[in-house]
């Protein structure tokens, strides 16, 4: 729809209901205080609808597969490995979707969802996917300038955090540091982007292995402290079925493509 074609409807809905529900202010539309209530009383009646939307749209119909994973594990690990899968199955038309949080699996429809972090609670068909092995990652040019032995060293260096499911706190005291007071901090909200701040030597990243692999092994990244003790393993990705869904041919074929791409990566 263009813009004009939107302000009429929304013209429209203010007729009917005889009530402003935007304010116009330099080209942007606010919504008005019954605008917002009107928006709160309808949400539960549009989820309803989007909800069956969904259940008969195309992408639901039969050969779509649709999966559903975090965007950094999407982005970094997953999106780029997706050719191989299907050259496999070319039968198989494939929607992937992102989710911010395990929370998001109640409101999406999905065949198959990747989960990041804690089990997902209220989930019956959950099972643990991967471990995933997170460390200190930097630029190698960065390491050499600030002189990057031990964990201790980090003092000198600038923290990069990102939502992930250790925090630099909880991996300095598993690696014996303790209280450490960084030069500076930076904190980014996805993984892709904190990894990306790494690289350009803003600082250290407390980041996976598995989606900074491209990174290390193009030599963008380095491990500074290469020992395994400087290492953590945490079991942070769960596989995810829908509650009562049935499991089809498309969604057996992906697991277990899945599965030995991780087992070979």
């Amino acid at each position: 729809m263009t813009p004009s074609a939107v302000s009429h409807q929304i013209q429209q809905l203010e007729d009917f209901l005889g009530a402003t529900l935007f304010q116009r202010r330099a080209g942007r539309a606010v919504l008005t205080d019954a605008g917002r209530r009107y928006a709160h009383e309808i949400e539960h009646a549009l989820g309803v609808i989007r909800q069956a939307t969904e259940l008969v749209a195309p992408q639901s119909q039969s050969g779509h597969l649709v999966i559903a994973a975090g965007p950094s594990f999407a982005a970094k690990w997953l999106q780029p490995r997706l050719p191989d899968f299907l050259r496999a199955h070319p039968s198989i038309r494939v929607r992937l979707s992102t989710i911010s949080s395990a929370a998001d699996l109640e409101d999406t429809r999905f065949d198959l969802a990747i989960a990041y972090g804690a089990p997902p609670a209220g989930q019956p068909h959950v099972e643990p996917l991967l471990v995933e092995r997170l460390r200190p990652l930097c630029s190698p040019e960065l390491a050499a300038r600030i002189d990057l032995r031990t964990p201790h060293d980090l003092a000198r260096a600038t923290l990069i955090h990102s939502v992930n499911a250790f925090t630099w706190a909880e991996y300095l005291r598993q690696v014996g540091v303790g209280q450490l007071h960084a030069g500076n901090e930076l904190w980014l909200d996805r993984s892709t982007m904190a990894i990306e701040a790494a690289v350009s030597g803003l600082g250290v990243v407390l980041e996976s292995e598995l989606l900074a692999a491209q990174e290390l092994s193009d030599g963008r990244l380095v491990a500074p402290f290469g020992d395994q003790a400087s290492a953590v393993e945490r079991t942070s990705y769960f596989l995810v079925r829908p509650r009562g869904g049935r499991v089809g041919r498309q969604t057996v074929a992906f697991e277990k493509w899945l599965r030995t791409a991780i087992a070979s990566s």
